[in-house]
C-alpha cells in the first residue's frame, strides 16, 4: 500500500498569501548522474527542476518568452535518493504587471512508496520580448487598483505580446 504524500503546502512566506492551488508541473525520476559526492541527488539537479517548473507555471500566464528574474528562497528539507520519483508543484502567489512570483513545492516518493516533502523554494519570473526586454503581460482594468503591488487585472494569454515596452521597467520585476 502506498503512503499519502505530505498534506499541505505551507506558506512562503506570509506576505505572498496564495491566490491559486497548486498543480503539478513536472514529474521526474531521479538517476545515478544525478547524484553529488555523498551519493544523494546533487541539489543544483533540483535547482533547475525547479526553474523550470517556474517557468511552465509562469507560461500559463502568456505564451511568450519567460526567464528566471530570481530565486528569492530554497529550502532543502531533506535528501533526494536514486530512484525516487520527484513531484515539483507549482502555484502563482503574485501577479505583476510584468512578473510572476511562483511558489515550488517539491515532493519524493521513496522507493518504499512513502512521500516526503523535501524542498520549498519561491522565485521570480518577468515576461520578456525577443531582445529580454520586460513586457506587461496584463492590462490594469480601470478604476479597480486596490494597492501599490495589487489590483484586478485582465490577463493576456496570447501567443505574441502586441506593443512595446517603451522604455519602462526594462530587465527589472515589476
Amino acid at each position: 500500500m502506498r503512503a499519502s504524500r505530505p498534506a499541505t503546502i505551507g506558506a512562503m512566506p506570509a506576505e505572498f498569501p496564495p491566490v491559486e492551488a497548486p498543480r503539478l508541473a513536472l514529474r521526474v525520476l531521479m538517476m545515478p548522474r544525478d547524484t553529488n559526492h555523498q551519493g544523494t541527488i546533487f541539489g543544483g539537479i533540483i535547482l533547475a527542476h525547479i526553474d523550470q517548473a517556474g517557468y511552465i507555471e509562469a507560461r500559463h500566464h502568456g505564451l511568450h518568452r519567460w526567464v528566471t528574474a530570481s530565486i528569492d528562497r530554497v529550502d532543502f528539507k531533506a535528501p533526494v535518493n536514486v530512484g525516487e520519483v520527484v513531484e515539483f508543484h507549482t502555484r502563482t502567489i503574485r501577479l505583476g504587471r510584468s512578473s510572476v512570483t511562483v511558489q515550488v513545492v517539491v515532493d519524493a516518493e521513496r522507493v518504499d512508496g512513502a512521500w516526503a516533502r523535501v524542498t520549498e523554494a519561491q522565485l521570480t519570473m518577468v515576461s520578456v520580448d525577443a531582445q529580454g526586454k520586460s513586457i506587461p503581460f496584463r492590462e490594469q482594468v480601470e478604476g479597480k487598483h486596490e494597492g501599490k503591488n495589487e489590483g484586478k487585472y485582465e490577463g493576456k494569454n496570447e501567443g505574441k505580446h502586441e506593443g512595446k515596452n517603451e522604455g519602462k521597467n526594462e530587465g527589472k520585476p515589476a
